[in-house]
């Protein structure tokens, strides 16, 4: 098998000639992966149902064609041994040239894929619209600081030293920074994990309750049925017990009124003004029908027949509304069908013990 040498003395022992060959084989070979890329593989990466890859392709081809091309060239000036200071200057501008395309490649396609990830967000949790912008800085972070390593690499610098003082002074920030970076990692984890999300109802460890608004790499906002809004940081809620009301199958919330009436009243008159009452609040869509309100006798209290109307209505929201509508409908229905009320009422027994 013939050496790299015995090649180029094929094309004769001038080492300008050999130059010459190594640059223009070096532009052909460019020129055929150029066609490979846009005529075969851009052309199957078009049969398939993502534009990702069409785009990833379409992105890549220049960087190949330049890095092969400029490959080539060093290895030419190699071959010639003009001058040594020309040629370490030469080959350290040629590899810093073909990081720096590759690392405008790569950022390029960074965004395309964050962006794409965005789109289908049933399928990459993590990406959101919210968190897009964390993922598109870590990641140029990472392709900026690599291409300076290799640059500094092709210049001859050892960065052995630089590298031990990047890591004490990333530890140093790291302590400096724990709250904030303890609240970025558990906004990253929520929009995975989604315990909730914008629009949800949610009741906070602490009683607050209200809808979501935005969710931040820091914090989550809530808006109050007061119009109050309440900014949490993400890693107090990533560590509490959170409800979310707008959470399971659907949004729809279930409601529980309970009432109470005297002892001695006929269980089915009140059962009958119940079903009434809830059947009124249906056709005024303030409850659902399906599922459709319920009735339960719960318990013999110390002063009344506790009963319970069990419905849902369509959204969390409409809580305190339909609460206040169903009370005031309540209260009426018994007293026309003259039902009590009762309050809690104490017998206090004195018993006279008289002097034996």
């Amino acid at each position: 098998m013939l050496t790299m040498k015995e090649i180029l003395l094929l094309f004769g022992e001038n080492i300008y000639i050999q130059a010459f060959t190594i640059a223009l084989c070096s532009l052909l070979l460019a020129k055929i992966i150029d066609w490979f890329i846009t005529k075969i593989m851009l052309r199957l990466a078009r049969r398939t149902n993502n534009q990702i890859d069409d785009e990833v392709i379409s992105a890549l081809h220049r960087p190949i064609i330049y890095s092969v091309s400029l490959s080539g060239f060093s290895i030419a000036l190699g071959l010639l041994e003009i001058f040594p200071p020309f040629n370490f200057i030469a080959f350290g501008l040629i590899k810093t040239i073909i990081v720096l395309i590759w690392m405008a490649f790569g950022i390029r396609v960074n965004l395309l894929i964050l962006d794409w990830m965005v789109q289908h967000p049933r399928r990459f949790r993590f990406v959101q619209a919210a968190t897009k912008p964390l993922f598109d800085i870590l990641a140029k972070v990472i392709l900026i600081g690599g291409s300076i390593y290799f640059m500094l690499i092709s210049w001859g610098v050892d960065v052995t030293a630089w590298l031990a003082s990047a890591g004490i002074l990333g530890i140093a920030l790291g302590f400096a920074a724990r709250d904030t970076l303890a609240n970025l990692f558990a906004g990253v984890f929520i929009l995975a994990d989604s315990p909730y999300k914008i629009g949800d109802f949610i009741v906070l460890g602490g009683g607050q309750r209200g809808q979501v608004t935005r969710i931040g790499i820091r914090s989550t906002r809530i808006l109050t049925r007061d119009d109050i809004e309440i900014t949490v940081p993400n890693a107090t809620i990533s560590s509490s017990k959170i409800i979310n009301e707008s959470g399971g199958p659907h949004i729809k919330h279930r409601l529980r009124i309970p009432i109470g009436v005297a002892y001695g009243t006929d269980i089915d008159l009140v059962k009958q003004v119940l079903n009434q009452v809830s059947e009124e609040a249906i056709n005024l869509d303030h409850v659902c029908k399906d599922p459709e309100p319920r009735i339960r006798f719960r318990s013999l209290g110390d002063s009344a027949l506790l009963f319970e109307l069990l419905c849902w209505i369509q959204a969390p929201e409409k809580r305190g509304r339909v609460q206040d509508y169903l009370n005031t409908a309540l209260y009426k229905s018994l007293l026309e069908a003259k039902i009590e009320i009762p309050f809690p009422q104490l017998d206090l027994h004195i018993k006279n013990q008289g002097n034996n």
